[in-house]
């Protein structure tokens, strides 16, 4: 078994795990549930399903792209891009559960989202299959940032 089998995935839970503990941090000191929310705002166990979700896609997608794509300076910025985005994600835990800056917040899930696509139209050409796996997590950001923005305009 090749090692990248082992390694791509404990790269994305690392990128989970650490995001995660931002999250659970402005959860578990009550800083979620005070501030004002949609009606409409899933349930934290779906968020955390969909999160999920997300994250062994987007390992597999990276997966087919370190094991099927030729070595090349394209190849190299993909990989790049996934680190990226992987980096922006936390931040956005970071930056919303961990400082509360829910504006800041706002921007960079545009951030993560334009990540994303980037991600998909660079992958398209070679494997159609790896960019689709990417489509649920562009469209979850998609109404993320919704659900940020929404958020925002109600507790500023």
């Amino acid at each position: 078994m090749k090692l990248n089998y082992f390694i791509i995935p404990l790269i994305v839970l690392s990128f989970s795990l650490l995001g995660s503990a931002f999250t659970s941090d402005g959860i578990d000191s009550g800083w979620y549930d005070s501030i004002i929310k949609p009606s409409w705002t899933p349930p934290g166990s779906v968020i955390g399903m969909i999160w999920t979700t997300i994250f062994i896609l987007t390992a597999i997608a990276a997966l087919i792209v370190w094991n099927t794509f030729p070595r090349s300076k394209n190849f190299r910025s993909i990989i790049q891009l996934f680190l990226m985005n992987g980096a922006v994600n936390v931040l956005w835990s970071v930056l919303f559960f961990g400082s509360h800056a829910i504006g800041a917040a706002v921007i960079v899930a545009m951030v993560i989202e334009v990540t994303v696509i980037a991600l998909i139209v660079c992958l398209w050409p070679v494997s159609p299959r790896a960019a689709l796996l990417l489509f649920p997590y562009a469209g979850w950001v998609f109404f993320a940032i919704y659900l940020n923005s929404i958020i925002f305009s109600l507790n500023r």
